[in-house]
Formats: structure tokens, sequence, C-alpha cells
């Protein structure tokens, strides 16, 4: 059974009072709290462990080398990657996406080419894609979506050309919660030959992930969002695929061998690690990792499923409620507006009551563009969430919703 009492034991801020209220935090699609473990680990390595890795042959540097190597294998395992040389560290996902727009764009992108994104992406996923295709001559495509909030496949097909060089899809909306049907997507664009990439920002807190299954070419994520520390984050990408990309940084460990005349570059995944990484974070990633994985997928997506359809049941039921989207599949984001209140005085005053949401257009403009809004609320949900939490925010927004 899932005890989720227990959990919360876990992650002390949520004892927390804000304004003498406790703590209701409804905002874990832009970060997540963090479970003890995983500050204790940060703590122990920089008090017993700290040392460069990579690069010394004294103890020190050893074991943390050690810990930082572990700490991809984790990684490994835990999205079932074929091998850790396909798991490349990064600062998070807005870092893994730029780094595969700039490589890709220097190999494989000419002007005329085509990169196809869709309707829901977050800022991450179309900036990085916009700046390639100006420094390239390039083309921005885009998928566009229905007004239930899912993505029309119908016409994805006559988007994808010949001169289309990648496809870059959210897995989950961080707006709208739609889960998207990305094995679909990654086989319709495999069939004509045409890498994926997968923003998976929002479903690796919230379900299992198996990027073998999903055979797409290149899977993002971030630390933070899954429990673990900030400023650290991953690319997967398929092996023969990171092999034909050229480096994104240039500087120590990236390399083989450095001359005057030329440098040769390491093998995977260091090729696209320049500098010291964030060696306390990447373990600490893997404490978080390794936390979500006791606790088991399966039953955290099973609970938040729950915690959402009775979050959207009780919410329905406030006078001029609208909850954006009707995805057939929604994970645990819930974005809204009541009456005519605007965003931003739903969040304050829901703020004063202790419960914190997010407001905004959740970097997703052109998202709120085909909405045909500026900005929503936005309730996201986690782990340690409780039914007992959707009771108070339905309460606040009621109470609100009477005093305009």
């Amino acid at each position: 059974m899932y005890d989720v009492n227990k959990v919360r034991e876990d992650f002390p801020i949520l004892a927390r009072e804000i304004y003498g209220k406790p703590l209701v935090y409804l905002d874990n699609g832009a970060t997540t709290q963090k479970p003890r473990q995983v500050v204790e680990a940060m703590v122990d390595e920089y008090y017993n462990v700290n040392a460069n890795v990579h690069r010394g042959v004294h103890f020190l540097s050893q074991q943390a080398t050690d810990l930082h190597e572990a700490s991809r294998e984790t990684v490994r395992r835990f999205i079932n990657a074929r091998s850790t040389s396909e798991i490349v560290f990064t600062r998070g996902t807005t870092e893994s996406i730029n780094l595969l727009a700039f490589t890709l764009g220097e190999a494989m992108v000419s002007e005329g080419d085509e990169v196809v994104v869709s309707a829901m992406e977050h800022h991450s996923n179309i900036v990085p894609w916009q700046m390639m295709c100006e420094r390239k001559g390039a083309r921005l495509r885009v998928i566009p979506m229905t007004d239930k909030g899912e993505l029309q496949l119908d016409a994805l097909e006559s988007l994808l050309t010949e001169r289309t060089r990648i496809l870059c899809c959210t897995h989950v909306s961080n707006v709208l919660g739609t889960v998207n049907p990305v094995k679909d997507i990654v086989r319709t664009a495999h069939d004509r030959g045409i890498p994926v990439l997968i923003d998976g920002a929002q479903s690796v807190p919230h379900m299992p992930i198996n990027v073998q299954e999903l055979d797409c070419d290149f899977f993002a994520f971030s630390g933070h969002k899954v429990y673990g520390p900030t400023g650290v984050g991953v690319l997967y990408g398929k092996e023969e695929w990171l092999e034909k990309l050229p480096p994104y940084q240039g500087g120590g460990e990236m390399i083989k061998n450095v001359s005057f005349e030329k440098t040769t570059y390491n093998e995977l995944p260091y090729k696209f690690e320049a500098g010291t990484p964030d060696y306390v974070a990447t373990h600490a990633l893997a404490t978080a990792l390794d936390y979500v994985t006791r606790l088991g997928m399966d039953n955290i997506e099973a609970y938040e499923r729950e915690l959402t359809r009775y979050a959207i049941e009780q919410m329905q039921q406030v006078d001029g409620m609208h909850i954006f989207g009707e995805p057939q599949e929604r994970d645990a984001v819930i974005s809204f507006q009541v009456g005519d209140i605007h965003h931003l005085d739903m969040g304050t005053l829901l703020d004063r009551l202790g419960i914190a949401v997010r407001t905004g257009h959740h970097c997703a403009e052109p998202l709120m563009r085909r909405l045909g809004i500026e900005g929503t609320a936005r309730a996201s949900f986690a782990l340690y969430n409780t039914k007992q939490e959707i009771d108070v925010l339905v309460e606040g927004i009621e109470r609100i919703r009477k005093m305009f």
C-alpha cells in the first residue's frame, strides 16, 4: 500500500506554515521538494568525499569518481538505456536541449532544412531550435493541437518531409497535463528516417520511463523535478546518434589529446561533458532516483492519477471554473481560471491561505495564444500531496470566488 503520510515524513518543508497556515505545496511542475535522504547525501559528500573526479590518483578523488559514475549507472537503469555511454550529464532539460540543438545543427542541418516541434512545447523546446534555424537558415514547423488539448497526429505525416532533420515533442504538457502518445509519434518519424527528441521533464517524476521501449533517439529531463537537486539533468542519446555529433563545449574532460595543432576528443559520454561536473549533484540525483524507485514508479503514477482525478472532480464543482484541456490521458497538472478572476489575483490570494500554485504563461506562450488567454493558475501534484490538500485548495478557490 502507498502510505502518503509516511512519505511526507521524508520532506521536512511540508511541516512549514505560511502566513500562519499549513503549507499546501502545489507547484511541483516548476520544482519538487527534496526528501531528507537527498539533502543528507549532498551534505555527506561535501563533508567526507569532496574531490574533483576523473583526475586524481588519491583516495578521495577515486571515491568521488566512483560515486559519480555509479550515478550514471543509476540513471541508465532508471530509464533503461542500453549503456552508460548514452547518459550525458547536463545542468538540466534546458541545457540538454540546447546541447542537442547546437550539435545537431552543426552536424546535420543546412539551409532549407526543417525542424518539427509541437504546439504545446515549453520554451526550452522551442527557442533553442529557433536559434539553430536562424543560424542555419532552416525552418521551424509546428504540429497543431485540438481544442481538447491533444496533438493532431493526422497532420503530423504531412509535416514530415525529406528536409525534416528532427522531431521534438514533450512527453507531458506542463500546462494541460496531456500525456502525448510518444511511441506512435516516434514510430511515424522513424518510418521516414527522422530522429526524435522527447522532453521528459514533466514525465520522469510521474511514470515509469523505458527509452528502449519508447525507441526515442534522445530524451531529456531535469533532476530538480524528480526530487533531486537543481542544476543537474540528463540528456539520453542513442549511441549511434551521439557518435555523429560534435562536442558542445571545449575544455577539460572532453578531450583525449590536445596540441596547438590538433585536439582529439574523448569517448562517449565525456565528449559532451567539458569541465568539472557537479559530481555532488549527480550523486544526489541518483539518491533521488533510488528514492522514487523504492516507492515504485507504478505506485506513484497510480496514486497521482487518482489524486488528479479527485482534484478535477472537486474543482469542477466551483461556479465559473474553467479547467483547460480535456485530454484522454492527463498527468498530474491542472491549469485553470475561475470566472473573470485574473490568474495573478488567484495565485496571490491562494498564497495568503498557504497554498502555493503557479501563475502566468508557464513558459508556453504559443500554447497560451492557441488557447486565447494570457495565462492560468496551475496546480501540479507530487507523490506527497493528499486529497486533504486538494480540499484545502478547492475551499480556497471558492473563498476567493466569493470575494470577487
